[in-house]
């Protein structure tokens, strides 16, 4: 077994592969970008070493810093974590050169994975159910037009080499690709070195379903059962669960034993993860395909841990070192449910913008996880559920910055429990105790997503978001019984404020006859959004609108974080803010802003002024921090609603910015490949 290792990324990832090495007695060497200096996983290693500026691209991509870095450190291994070198044929060769152990599967395997085009050409030669569509290499713009038609829409232009949702476009007609192929290529060339791209049928109703393979050294090869990760934005996964709602069975093992018999064909080692498109109108279960296979671990692991009891961490490293597996097909089972939530820095209420800057506060409902935790008194195989069975994967800290160099994601939410529901309500307190600030992000949006109908009925597909988000996210729908308990809250809060306001010395005789201190209301309007409640407060309930509701809450003067509960004995955790003379709360997927007054006031309210917001909509606002790639008009231009304006890259992803109106181009205020702060105004129209 290796003394010590070396983890070739970053983030929460490291942090997680330096877990299981502590546990195996294995000393851990971590390499950083000035960006990370401070980063968690750098003070977690045993060593440190700079490998130079914050892009990727001049630090964790250049193999030659790796292997220095090995070299300084005696690491006698490297583990790649996921993205960056992790699927790259050149940096596992170097490394075998140097006779440093590459904790993955061999070259030949990552080579002809790694390459969709020729993948799916293995695939077929396998025996794996392939997607219909053109496998060869496109010319041109014209060649691709060619090629859809004859496919028949709608179809998908996918990068040769990419993944995590970059280099992907659906097209539903022929403007569809004349507008996509070129964004395409620039994604896969920028991102992957590759502008190869290939156009494949897009399946109806698809899900998005994957089987996590394991395998040795000695030709021992398992699956270990399937992951749903139907729910996406944009290609990247949001939302992923292990097992999945819509397999059977039968289906499981026909799809393991293909995916098995892929990785055979390989000659495949180590974890790796195929991942396979599945029509959901096919109630039989018998129309999946091959889309591609991950030759690396996959961000959600954590689920297939949490559900088999498997540490693949620390199967990968114990492969690495030439063990064999210690279990088999009939040891592999399924134990309860797991969904994990990836907490993203964007902003789902401005069109899941990508928010980059720094954690004002960063607060998580628990420490990150360590392998030190057991399940009700029962140790997990050496695999940790959690405290709780809620597990947190993270990799920042308060008053770190989520930079615009790398991946948005701010952390992992994984819960385990014995059924699926369960494992969704935990998810939703969970949320509602991770406290963010400073910067975008999508934590409503997931707990809107656990609470939502669709998904507790497991009728997912891939264009779940969209279908259900069509004019985006503006918060979880509540329920009349949670508005009224709010209203509840935010009036007992306004009563605890002003009773500790009224404490203070030198004011007003009360008419309760106590010198210095004037008595609070106890009855008050509650303008909560565009409802009005009369909430009269009483001991340990309220009365809302002539209706009783019971509960306490928490909450005193200079806390953000509280727990409120109602009548039922549920629990709310709450994000309480004192924004001018309003209050806003936030829980269970949704902000909510209330203004409070003494009923006896409340004619009054009618009478103060609200702001009119400025007419933007003759001006094309930045939405994100970014570089602005490409003008697509000119001054003096006339241009359409839905018409491109300009493409702006932000995190490796390129956003098309649209006209809203008809109108002239007056004045364009940015160049071609300068980089753009959040709301700086691009252009403005006549």
């Amino acid at each position: 077994m290796f003394s010590k290792i070396l983890i070739a990324n970053r983030g929460e990832i490291a942090c997680r592969v330096m877990t299981t090495a502590r546990k195996m007695g294995i000393k851990t060497v971590a390499v950083y970008s000035d960006a990370d200096a401070r980063a968690p996983f750098v003070a977690m290693a045993d060593e440190a070493v700079h490998i130079g500026p914050s892009p990727a691209a001049e630090s964790y991509l250049i193999a030659d810093k790796i292997i220095a870095a090995c070299k300084q450190t005696g690491a006698e291994a490297v583990h790649p974590g996921y993205g960056f070198l992790s699927e790259r044929t050149s940096f596992a060769e170097a490394l075998a050169k140097e006779n440093i152990a590459f904790i993955g599967p061999p070259v030949g395997a990552i080579a002809a994975m790694g390459d969709k085009i020729e993948s799916k050409k293995l695939a077929m030669q396998a025996g794996v159910n392939v997607v219909p569509g053109f496998v060869g290499e496109i010319d041109d713009t014209e060649h691709a037009v060619s090629i859809s038609n004859e496919i028949g829409y709608p179809v998908m232009m996918k990068a040769s080499a990419g993944g995590g949702g970059k280099g992907m476009r659906l097209a539903y007609n022929e403007a569809d690709v004349r507008e996509g192929f070129e964004s395409v290529k620039r994604e896969g060339l920028n991102s992957f070195g590759d502008d190869r791209v290939f156009i494949e049928k897009f399946i109806l109703n698809p899900r998005h379903i994957e089987i996590q393979i394991l395998g040795d050294q000695h030709g021992n090869i398992l699956y270990l059962n399937e992951r749903e990760c139907s729910i996406q934005r944009r290609h990247q996964k949001v939302v992923e669960e292990a097992p999945s709602p819509f397999v059977t069975p039968k289906m499981r093992k026909a799809m393991g034993e293909q995916c098995v018999a892929l990785a055979r064909a390989v000659g495949y080692y180590s974890a790796g993860t195929v991942e396979l498109i599945v029509s959901g109108a096919d109630p039989t279960g018998e129309s999946f395909y091959f889309l591609e296979m991950n030759t690396r671990l996959q961000v959600e692991h954590p689920v297939t841990e949490a559900i088999t009891g498997i540490d693949l961490v620390e199967q990968m490293i114990r492969v690495a070192a030439g063990e064999k597996l210690a279990m088999t097909q009939d040891d592999i089972g399924i134990d309860g449910w797991a969904i994990e939530n990836r907490v993203y820095a964007e902003d789902p209420y401005r069109g899941f913008l990508p928010s980059t800057g720094r954690l004002v506060q960063y607060s998580p409902p628990l420490a990150g996880w360590t392998e030190d935790e057991t399940v009700a008194g029962k140790a997990r195989r050496g695999v940790a559920r959690g405290t709780g069975s809620v597990r947190v994967d993270d990799g920042v800290y308060e008053g770190g910055e989520v930079s615009r160099f790398y991946d948005p994601m701010i952390a992992k939410l994984i819960t385990w429990a014995p059924t699926r529901d369960e494992a969704a309500d935990l998810q939703i307190e969970a949320l509602d105790n991770f406290r963010i600030k400073g910067l975008g992000h999508n934590v409503d949006f997931l707990s809107a997503i656990m609470q939502h109908p669709r998904f507790r009925s497991g009728e997912l597909t891939t264009g779940f978001i969209a279908e259900e988000y069509p004019d985006g996210f503006h918060g979880a729908a509540t329920s009349v019984e949670l508005n009224r308990l709010l209203a509840a809250v935010c009036a007992g809060n306004e009563f605890t404020l002003q009773s500790r306001a009224r404490r203070i010395s030198g004011q007003l005789d009360g008419d309760d006859g106590r010198p210095g201190v004037q008595r609070v209301a106890s009855e008050w309007l509650v303008k909560l959004g565009d409802q009005r409640f009369e909430v009269i407060l009483g001991d340990g309930h309220a009365m809302v609108d002539g209706v009783r509701v019971e509960g306490t809450c928490d909450w005193m003067p200079g806390m953000v974080q509280a727990t409120a509960t109602d009548g039922l004995g549920c629990s709310y955790g709450l994000i309480v803010e004192r924004l001018g003379n309003h209050w806003k709360v936030t829980t269970r997927g949704a902000a909510h802003t209330a203004l409070v007054l003494p009923l006896r006031l409340a004619r009054h309210e009618s009478l103060m002024l609200e702001k009119v917001p400025p007419d933007l909509s003759r001006l094309l606002i930045c939405p994100m921090p970014g570089m602005l790639v490409k003008l697509h008009v000119a001054e003096g231009e006339t241009v359409q609603p839905g018409q491109p304006l300009a493409t702006v890259e932000a995190m490796k992803m390129e956003n098309i910015l649209r006209a809203e109106k008809e109108g002239v181009i007056a004045k364009i205020n940015a160049a071609e490949g300068e980089s753009l702060a959040v709301d700086a105004v691009i252009l403005e129209l006549e």
